[in-house]
């Protein structure tokens, strides 16, 4: 019994801590705009913020995966610091930028504040109580990283409704304070978590000389598997970010603007879901590269049956009133279930990372081994948001859709352009998980 709770008090609460905090990340498109207006830049200006946050998120873990295999208890002090930091920062200089309108100097300091600093939180924070969870959870590995990895996506769901009420209720400058106040909740939150966290009393962390090699050198043992992980990796999140970027318009665009918000938190709950489900059906499995076979080809079928009804461009044309159509109740739904799809996917995709390294490489360079591959979600970071605006500004045209007497703008055609790009994508990162991902136990790979 005692060993049951030790569990979940020195792993899966603390866990939870530190992603629902770290993972409010994802909250950006609720506040967005009103960071935008409130210091005078354009939106796509401050977006960059978002992206650099997951740059450095991605980069930190690559970087600062070591210090999270030698000290735990560092590196999520390093979290709860930095992310704390970083909130707090990015108020001050929403401030700033409030009373200095169109200042480069407040948006340069958001870049770094949230971008920066913010990410050297979320990555270290990111990493820091997943090997944890793997050895607390030896028989059950895939669930015990999900759940944690669950409470990064559901982190949105839980925080989004709080973020808005903050903004209606705390009046002039509620843009400002909201980063402020939650700058405090978070560290607390976060530090509690760093103080709970702990290795099981029996587990003996090697030293550099028990571990042998290097975990850069362990990679290089299988070599072609680890670039089959990298790349179906970075492309589940990539194609994920281009569409989860332009959700909430491809909802309006069916016709659902009037329950957006309540999409956008059941899209969040599939991301977790699919973050918890999809780990801990892996677990069922002897190789859990299945269940990456699984994820990438109901991502290509769902964004297949969108592209073959063009569901999106011909639901755009109904709700703008340009064009008269049947069957768009179908056409509806098509598209929802591509969303939920993508989202459980994208989830999914995270949280059987790093077990399915763990598999090929062992568990004891497990968190730099991790933090490496965590590059790609960097990498990633960058290129899936810009790639879907780029398309969506590229091709198609801006139609006027008035709704409740607010005139807004829309693509159809663009929108439905970005999952032929994905689509492609998804295809790439399927055939990655067939043919270069080894079953685990095989012979090393082939030096490349």
């Amino acid at each position: 019994m005692k060993n049951i709770q030790n569990k979940w008090i020195r792993a899966a609460i603390p866990a939870l801590l530190l992603h629902c905090s770290i993972g409010t990340v994802y909250c950006w498109s609720i506040f967005s705009q009103e960071i935008a207006t409130y210091i005078g830049h354009t939106k796509s200006a401050t977006e960059w913020a978002f992206s650099f946050a997951i740059f450095f998120l991605g980069m930190s873990a690559a970087f600062l995966g070591n210090i999270v295999e030698k000290d735990i208890h560092k590196s999520s002090l390093i979290a709860s610091i930095c992310f704390a930091a970083g909130m707090a920062g990015t108020g001050f200089f929403i401030w700033y930028g409030g009373q200095h309108q169109k200042s480069m100097l407040a948006l340069i300091g958001i870049y770094i504040c949230y971008g920066f600093i913010m990410g050297i939180g979320l990555g270290t924070g990111y990493l820091s109580p997943v090997k944890t969870l793997m050895l607390w959870f030896e028989d059950r590995k895939g669930l015990a990283t999900g759940l944690a990895v669950a409470g990064f996506g559901a982190a949105k769901a839980i925080a989004s409704p709080i973020m808005q009420a903050m903004l209606d209720s705390l009046g002039d400058g509620g843009i400002y304070k909201m980063f402020l106040i939650l700058a405090v909740v978070y560290f607390i939150m976060m530090f509690v978590g760093h103080r709970l966290l702990a290795k099981p009393a029996g587990w003996h962390e090697p030293t550099s000389a028990e571990k042998g090699a290097r975990a850069i050198d362990v990679i290089k043992e299988k070599p072609v598997t680890f670039i089959g992980i990298w790349i179906m990796f970075y492309l589940n999140i990539t194609c994920g970010l281009a569409l989860i970027s332009q959700e909430k318009m491809i909802i309006k665009c069916i016709g659902l603007v009037g329950i957006v918000g309540i999409l956008s938190s059941v899209t969040a709950v599939f991301n977790a879901g699919g973050r918890l489900g999809f780990s801990a059906w892996a677990d069922t499995f002897k190789d859990r590269n299945t269940i990456y076979k699984i994820i990438l080809i109901l991502s290509i079928v769902a964004t297949g049956l969108v592209i073959v009804t063009q569901a999106i461009a011909k639901m755009g044309a109904q709700v703008t009133g340009s064009e008269a159509g049947s069957g768009s109740t179908i056409l509806m739904i098509l598209v929802l279930i591509l969303l939920f799809v993508v989202n459980a996917g994208y989830g999914g995709g995270f949280s059987n990372v790093p077990t399915l390294l763990s598999d090929h490489y062992g568990m004891k360079n497990i968190s730099a081994i991790h933090g490496i591959t965590l590059s790609a979600w960097a990498i990633a970071g960058l290129t899936g948001n810009q790639l879907s605006t780029f398309i969506v500004n590229h091709f198609g045209e801006w139609i006027d859709f008035n709704h409740d007497g607010v005139i807004e703008q829309i693509n159809p055609v663009g929108y439905q352009t970005v999952l032929y790009v994905t689509l492609v994508l998804y295809i790439i990162a399927a055939l990655a998980s067939f043919f270069l991902v080894n079953t685990p136990g095989k012979k090393a790979d082939k030096k490349a």
